[in-house]
């Protein structure tokens, strides 16, 4: 095995036990847990993000976003239906009194305090507030909430909590630079769903589909020279010789049932020790793997028209011999990945992150077969588990969820880890991305690229076959998935935890029926007529007779 092969191996471990993250949107970070906020009467509303858009002295300036509280009147949906109101800041900062000055009609900014946010906001409306700004001491946003023994709360004026870089600029245009501050609050609803959302699908689904032709080509005509080799054998041949993967990976079960435990492991050791130095390594691995994705991908599709630089090779140290069509396509595989390494922060890097990740999923999978539905059970079970666990479980150990903390790169400064697939939601006024880990497309893509291998050696039409049905179960299982993030508000959703039943459940189901699933439980690939077992059969009955 060359150095390359060796890669891939170690690549695709670690790209299927750092990638299963879930698909989500990325918004602001809000901490509170829901348990604790119970809601009652005249504290009931739902937590929504606030936009606080502002103007100096007449002109337009930043535009912060909070959140707004479960008590007081609920905020408009639309910027038009939103008043522009003068800023004032309370005497007392903290508001734990009525305030000394004149507010009446203005929105009164607060500093996080001793006292509850239901004082503050009571006693603002006292003095005559028709908003209340109340600045955290974190830059996270909090959820305000009633304590368990507030009832009948009628508090008739919103409050927002933003957070404390916010409440820092703020005060500066208000104390420093002796400016009119006039701010609106509108809290604009999110799309039932975003055309993001549908071009995030037929990137999965295509990426399964190209991957799944790729591969099940490669093990067809693989068979068919073998079946030439065994046709003019004259000898015996031993079947190691004639039976070569050909630089293809396979999984087994004892590979797969240890997934979850190193998964699990990478996971916890990313969320732990999860920083700006930690994320740097990510991208470079993601970098090397999205450039030998992208020049395999490159190479197989210009091999038909440049055959003859496919087919001449030169030699090179620790690389092996290396085409000449490998060698021109390099460089611009390398500037791709560079360039977006480079500029991953910037607004259009996901076009970037995007071209090089497909690449790498199609790769991983023309490259790592499951070899058979025993082993694809095992493996996407294990991930099933995987998935629950750290979206929803974990959040009773460590008290927020584990994979998408680790998803979304929290306390790295960074826009998430680059082992996934995004697009910016092109109409959400909140903007962020939609997103879907890698693990999500890998996983049930190797199951789907082995019914369209057993497929094709088996002759089967589409129709009679299993790639179709599964390809349609993998799709819905996605479609599902979204359709549940919505229904959570945005809340993000474990994939695979659609995705294994819909997939694993059909093809189970679908062989059990037609009488395949020993063959496809134990084999994997269809029985064939061998021509040298016939080579000897011919010659036991010319002895014999």
């Amino acid at each position: 095995m060359d150095l390359r092969r060796i890669f891939w191996v170690i690549f695709c471990s670690a790209a299927i036990w750092l990638a299963c993250c879930p698909s989500t949107v990325i918004a602001g970070d809000i901490v509170h847990h829901d348990e604790k906020a119970p809601k009652k009467p005249g504290c009931e509303n739902d937590f929504v993000l606030v936009k606080v858009q502002t103007w100096v002295n007449g002109v337009e300036d930043e535009e912060f976003v909070g959140v707004g509280a479960r008590f007081g009147t609920t905020i408009v949906a639309k910027e038009k239906n939103a008043n522009r109101m003068r800023l004032t800041l309370a005497d007392p900062r903290d508001c734990c009194s009525i305030p000394k000055n004149k507010i009446s009609g203005d929105v009164v900014m607060v500093d996080r305090g001793k006292c509850k946010f239901t004082n503050k906001t009571n006693n603002a409306e006292a003095a005559g507030a028709k908003a209340v700004l109340i600045i955290n001491n974190q830059k996270e946003l909090y959820k305000m909430v009633c304590e368990r023994d507030e009832t009948d709360l009628d508090i008739k004026i919103p409050t927002v909590m933003l957070p404390h870089d916010a409440g820092t600029s703020l005060e500066q245009k208000l104390i420093k630079n002796s400016s009119t501050v006039l701010v609106q609050l509108y809290s604009p609803r999110r799309p039932v769903v975003d055309i993001a959302e549908v071009f995030l699908w037929l990137m999965a689904v295509g990426s399964i589909l190209c991957a799944s032709y790729w591969s099940a080509w490669s093990a067809r005509e693989a068979a068919i020279e073998q079946d030439k080799l065994l046709k003019d054998a004259v000898e015996d041949f031993p079947s190691e010789n004639l039976t070569g993967t050909g630089g293809v990976v396979e999984i087994n079960t004892i590979s797969a049932i240890l997934f979850v435990v190193l998964a699990s492991f990478f996971l916890v050791l990313l969320y732990r020790f999860m920083n700006y130095k930690f994320v740097e390594v990510l991208v470079v691995l993601f970098c090397i793997g999205g450039v030998e994705g992208l020049q395999t991908c490159l190479v197989a599709f210009l091999s038909r028209w440049f055959k003859h630089a496919a087919g001449s090779y030169i030699k090179l140290p620790l690389f092996g011999a290396v085409s000449y069509l490998t060698l021109a396509v390099s460089p611009f595989c390398i500037a791709t990945a560079v360039v977006w390494a480079i500029k991953r922060n910037e607004p259009f890097a996901w076009i970037g992150q995007d071209i090089l990740g497909i690449s790498l999923i199609i790769t991983v999978l023309q490259i790592v077969h499951v070899p058979n539905l025993k082993v694809g059970t095992v493996l996407l079970s294990c991930a099933f588990l995987y998935d629950i666990f750290w979206v929803f479980i974990s959040k009773k150990f460590y008290h927020e969820s584990v994979m998408i903390s680790v998803a979304r790169g929290d306390k790295t400064g960074e826009d998430g880890i680059p082992m996934l697939l995004k697009i910016p939601r092109m109409f959400d006024p909140w903007g962020g991305y939609s997103i879907i880990g890698f693990g999500d497309i890998l996983l049930p893509g190797l199951l789907i690229a082995f019914s369209l291998r057993y497929d094709w050696l088996a002759n089967k039409t589409l129709r009679a076959g299993y790639f179709l049905w599964a390809m349609l179960a993998y799709g819905l299982g996605l479609l599902i998935t979204y359709v549940a993030l919505n229904l959570m508000d945005g809340h993000g959703q474990p994939a695979l935890l659609y995705i294994v039943p819909f997939t694993l459940g059909t093809f189970l189901t679908l062989g059990r029926k037609r009488g395949d699933l020993k063959l496809l439980w134990t084999r994997g690939e269809p029985i064939r007529p061998c021509p040298h077992i016939q080579l000897q059969d011919s010659e036991e009955l010319n002895q014999e007779k």
